[in-house]
């Protein structure tokens, strides 16, 4: 936005250099004025002033000087909407700054995600649908004119640099995605962020294969390479089709009422702290979801557990059902 009003800028203050040139030369070799008056004479016409000629003016002069404030008004008036348009811009600019520093202030355990390019707007939408606080770093002012609004909270900077994470609160957010295309921008911000928020859980993208480990050594909680899931996912289709498409179909955001499969932790589930089995949660007769999977507080997965498997505290549980029997799971446990 920047580069684009400088140079608009430099193109009216050319025009204007050009048009006052013309009218003291013209004034001075048409009119035969002295240096002095072609230039009073330039300053009163481009301004408008309408003080009176230095001389009468015969009907060649009388010309001139009509095609002189005629091309002076366009131009001036150009040059003063630039000008103006390129202050309101700042000053917008520096309001929705303010306004976005006063809303991260309040801001808690939220998310930052890196770059707002295909990956960090996929990452947007699903936070939006999932109601998360999350804000974004985002160097391009152009993009962030385009996309920003009341739901989506922009910083403008470059996120490799501290004082742009610190600005869109590292300290105090709970997870960072690094959705950049250059792996060497994300490693630098893997780097930077672990060492200012240990407890951070860090999720980075990766363009190449050599990338994975950097990251992983660097800090990064998950790393996520598209083009790889890409090309398993096209593979897939091939070998198991069938159970391909019926995963696609899916849901884990979204609307209320497509909403397949969901998450809900320990409290949630045992409200009163007692660890129980799952038989005896009795999940699947209050709600209708069947329970798929487990998420021991290790980080351990286990897929469709046993019955008689204890919930522990800091788990979580993993459930399929359809769109109204998750909406009956979400009312029955408070999610």
């Amino acid at each position: 936005m920047i580069k684009k009003f400088n140079s608009k800028i430099t193109v009216a203050l050319l025009l204007l250099l050009i048009v006052f040139m013309s009218g003291v030369f013209g004034f001075h070799f048409i009119s035969e004025y002295s240096w002095i008056d072609a230039l009073y004479m330039t300053v009163i016409t481009i301004t408008t002033v309408g003080y009176g000629e230095v001389m009468p003016l015969n009907p060649q002069e009388k010309v001139f000087v009509s095609l002189f404030i005629i091309s002076s008004i366009f131009i001036v008036g150009y040059a003063i909407s630039v000008i103006t348009e390129y202050i309101i811009s700042k000053n917008m600019g520096h309001f929705r700054e303010k306004k976005v520093l006063k809303k991260l202030k309040a801001m808690q355990n939220h998310i930052i995600v890196c770059g707002y390019g295909r990956n960090g707007k996929q990452a947007a939408q699903k936070l939006l649908a999932y109601n998360k606080p999350f804000v974004i770093i985002e160097k391009d002012e152009e993009v962030i004119d385009r996309f920003s609004n009341e739901k989506i909270l922009f910083v403008l900077g470059d996120a490799i640099e501290d004082d742009v994470l610190l600005k869109a609160g590292i300290e105090k957010a709970s997870t960072l995605i690094c959705a950049t295309p250059n792996d060497a921008d994300n490693l630098f911000m893997v780097l930077s962020a672990r060492q200012m928020n240990k407890n951070l859980k860090i999720i980075s993208r990766a363009s190449e294969e050599t990338s994975y480990k950097k990251l992983k050594l660097a800090g990064a909680d998950n790393v996520i390479m598209p083009d790889k899931i890409g090309g398993d996912h096209m593979a897939s289709l091939v070998v198991v089709p069938d159970l391909v498409e019926f995963l696609d179909n899916l849901t884990v955001s979204g609307e209320q009422d497509s909403i397949n499969v969901e998450q809900i932790p320990f409290e949630k589930m045992c409200p009163d702290g007692k660890e129980q089995a799952i038989k005896d949660l009795d999940v699947r007769k209050k709600t209708g979801c069947s329970i798929i999977g487990y998420r021991a507080p290790t980080g351990e997965y286990i897929v469709n557990p046993e019955p008689s498997l204890l919930i522990q505290k800091e788990s979580k549980l993993i459930l399929i059902g359809r769109p109204e029997q998750i909406e009956s799971l979400k009312r029955e446990y408070g999610v």
